[in-house]
């Protein structure tokens, strides 16, 4: 069930590598990506401004390859790259049903995106272009969420979107503990000290240091992108 809430003027949509792989072990799910750009559509014609940062968990991972025996800092670079191939293909879908685009990336890649400049998303934000943002923070030792905390924070929007592969923030792994109960909001601190896991901590931190909400929702179930955007209660809110 969803109630109706105060529309956000503005919000970072954080998107795992793993939702643009369906069903599929590895890749990208060309499907998939299409019902995500359709959602982020509607939601931007909504009147929300949309900034996204998108992982790369179905390409690559820094430290899974760090395990592996490649140089951590290589690895998390190689993660980073493997980002903007993501973007792009949302950039692709998004452009395909008329939506306006730029993808800005933290690492210079000029033939392919622009270089992340803060006053330049803003702008594009506020002309009604959705900003994808590419190669996480730029840095190594630093995951997606915490690139998707920093914009957000840098942008000034009114929270983050988590969309993910479950409808929410619950007291266990939902898969393994039958009796997991599901929260419609929850407290940082709370968070915090039952150690659920919503974001990494960095990014937690930097979230909860800035009064940033987070939504976090199931990216699966068609329409949540914009019912999230709009402020409807779906998911849970950590706040």
């Amino acid at each position: 069930m969803t109630s109706k809430g105060k529309p956000f003027k503005r919000v970072l949509l954080k998107l795992s590598g793993e939702s643009f792989a369906g069903s599929k072990d590895y890749g990208i799910d060309h499907a998939i990506i299409k019902d995500i750009a359709e959602d982020i559509k509607h939601a931007s014609e909504s009147g929300t401004e949309i900034a996204v940062v998108i992982g790369a968990g179905n390409i690559i991972r820094g430290v899974s390859a760090s395990e592996q025996g490649i140089d951590r800092a290589t690895g998390d670079y190689m993660g980073m790259l493997a980002t903007v191939i993501n973007c792009l293909a949302l950039q692709d879908a998004l452009e395909k049903i008329g939506v306006p685009t730029r993808v800005q990336s933290a690492i210079g890649m000029a033939e392919v995106s622009e270089l992340f400049v803060r006053r330049r998303a803003i702008r594009h934000l506020e002309k009604g272009r959705v900003v994808i943002l590419a190669a996480g923070t730029g840095n190594p030792f630093f995951t997606t969420d915490t690139a998707a905390a920093l914009r957000a924070v840098e942008l000034h929007v009114d929270a983050v979107l988590k969309a993910t592969n479950v409808d929410g923030v619950y007291t266990a792994d939902p898969k393994k503990d039958p009796t997991a109960k599901k929260y419609d909001t929850v407290p940082f601190a709370e968070a915090i000290d039952k150690g659920l896991k919503v974001m990494d901590l960095t990014a937690f931190a930097l979230c909860m240091e800035n009064n940033m909400p987070i939504v976090v929702f199931d990216v699966h179930q068609k329409g949540n992108i914009t019912r999230a955007a709009q402020g409807e209660k779906i998911g849970t809110v950590v706040k």
